[in-house]
């Protein structure tokens, strides 16, 4: 492979070698299962001033990675999989994106940040970005967070005050999806939220067998700017049916909701290689039908007039209900 060229890919068991000479044209570098130490990378850095995208993924000898403001251009940053970084720390005064997957690490990632994508399997991001994000980065546009273990209270200690677009994604059995309004609540700016669960993996009691003066609400809240909203894997749980009641009630500013029954809808046979939707099991075709009862009975009369409501069922084709 030559490295004389605008971007460049390492996948290795050892640091490569690379002539300062070529790394002064790069935008793009890329390191897949590389051992690099802090230094060796601290090494590159200095001959890569035009670097702009950097993507950094199962460099296990990594402890501490460290940004250095002479890398101006830097604009994406990505880390994933690596799995003893302890620290992320940048300098880089334009960083735009970063999308980290792995175990939580301390993070300081300087006001410029304005896209988040967090995927840190086993632990409970929901609240970490709750109590830490609001100080690591202020200035955030869009967040995306996926979350395996997300407790029950959140407590949310100021506010996301520039958050446009929120996605949230849940790995959970029995999360308290109406406790996420706090969160709304701190986001004043906020125009889309996204919500996307695994329909298999909810076991909570059934919004079916109460009438809907037995949901909770929670009054005293107000939403003025939420235009778009999209639950995907929208089920009959109680919490779920009562966060969707909450926002039809106190979302003055809603254009647009959007209730997928069948989980990830973009997985569909019209944009699959094999032509087939992805399979649903037994229980998860069971929960599309229970989803479908619960809007007919506590959702449809809520939508107002100026509200386009779109209810995704399952493909009649590929997973007959």
């Amino acid at each position: 492979m030559g490295v004389a060229s605008r971007s460049s890919s390492f996948i290795s068991t050892i640091v490569p070698s690379v002539p300062r000479l070529h790394l002064a044209a790069l935008t793009s570098l890329n390191f897949f299962y590389v051992r690099i130490t802090e230094n060796e990378l601290r090494c590159l850095f200095s001959s890569s001033i035009a670097l702009e995208k950097l993507t950094l993924r199962s460099c296990d000898e990594l402890f501490f990675l460290e940004i250095p403001s002479l890398l101006q251009r830097l604009s994406h940053l990505v880390v994933e999989d690596c799995r003893n970084l302890e620290v992320i720390k940048s300098k880089a005064p334009h960083l735009y994106s970063f999308g980290y997957r792995g175990t939580l690490v301390r993070l300081s990632l300087g006001d410029s940040l304005q896209n988040l994508y967090i995927d840190a399997s086993d632990q409970d991001v929901v609240h970490h970005a709750c109590a830490d994000l609001l100080h690591v980065v202020p200035n955030l546009e869009a967040l995306e967070i996926y979350s395996y273990h997300p407790m029950d209270t959140l407590v949310v200690p100021g506010k996301f005050l520039h958050l446009q677009r929120l996605c949230i994604g849940f790995f959970t059995t029995d999360y308290d999806y109406l406790s996420l309004v706090s969160l709304l609540d701190a986001c004043p700016s906020l125009e889309t939220f996204v919500l996307s669960v695994e329909p298999d993996r909810v076991r909570q009691e059934t919004v079916l067998g109460n009438s809907s003066h037995n949901l909770i609400q929670m009054p005293g809240y107000m939403h003025r700017n939420i235009k778009d909203v999209h639950i995907i894997g929208f089920c009959s749980a109680n919490s779920m049916v009562e966060l969707t009641c909450h926002i039809l009630e106190n979302v003055k500013s809603l254009e647009y909701l959007t209730l997928s029954t069948s989980g990830d809808d973009e997985i569909l046979c019209s944009k699959s290689e094999n032509g087939t939707c992805l399979r649903m099991n037994k229980y998860m075709r069971m929960e599309a039908r229970k989803a479908l009862l619960a809007v007919e009975r506590h959702i449809l009369g809520k939508v107002p007039s100026t509200v386009e409501l779109e209810v995704v069922k399952p493909c009649s084709r590929c997973n007959t209900l």
